[in-house]
């Protein structure tokens, strides 16, 4: 009997880690950064964006994932705010020192960085606006966080899908409220 516990064991150990490395990634393609910052995604050849048709919103500007874009109303003038526990659910989108960010030649905007708060990586930008994806969106073309309103650190942010046209969509339905946010720890505040 012994002799069948110990390969038993060793399996049911290897699924366990496997299921931490995966728990551990953020969902956009980057493992969590240490500290609960969030992850970022990031590539040091040059950050490619791409557009998706999505109906009722637009065109709207898409990570390398095929992840949809987002910026708060706050940022709208190249001001990073979302900081802390803010990176928890909205992921920066970086580019790697020298690299120049990429966009399909239809995109009309214009494709920059800045320089996050704590002095590390510089974000990706659109037409002066900081992108960020979204920990709600699990697969491409889901915009969960469009028209979406939450708290972090006393301030509110109004994230919108960044669109090729128009800067951020407003016209879709919100996605939630503050009162029915599907993150909300229970408190009324982060």
């Amino acid at each position: 009997m012994e002799m069948f516990r110990r390969p038993l064991l060793a399996g049911l150990s290897a699924v366990a880690v496997a299921v931490l490395v995966a728990a551990c990634s953020n969902g956009n393609g980057s493992a969590a950064t240490a500290g609960g910052a969030g992850g970022t995604q990031k590539d040091s050849g040059g950050t490619t964006i791409s557009t998706r048709a999505i109906p009722g919103i637009g065109t709207v500007l898409t990570a390398q994932s095929g992840k949809t874009l987002y910026s708060p109303l706050q940022e709208a003038h190249g001001m990073i705010t979302c900081t802390a526990s803010c990176l928890s659910f909205w992921f920066p989108v970086t580019i790697g020192s020298g690299a120049t960010p990429k966009a399909p030649g239809t995109l009309t905007g214009t494709l920059g960085s800045i320089q996050q708060p704590d002095g590390g990586s510089r974000q990706l930008t659109y037409n002066g606006q900081p992108l960020y994806t979204f920990r709600l969106d699990s697969a491409p073309g889901q915009t969960h966080g469009n028209n979406f309103t939450d708290h972090f650190g006393g301030q509110t942010f109004n994230w919108h899908a960044v669109t090729s046209a128009a800067g951020t969509a407003t016209h879709a339905q919100p996605a939630s409220s503050p009162s029915s946010n599907p993150y909300q720890s229970g408190t009324s505040g982060y």
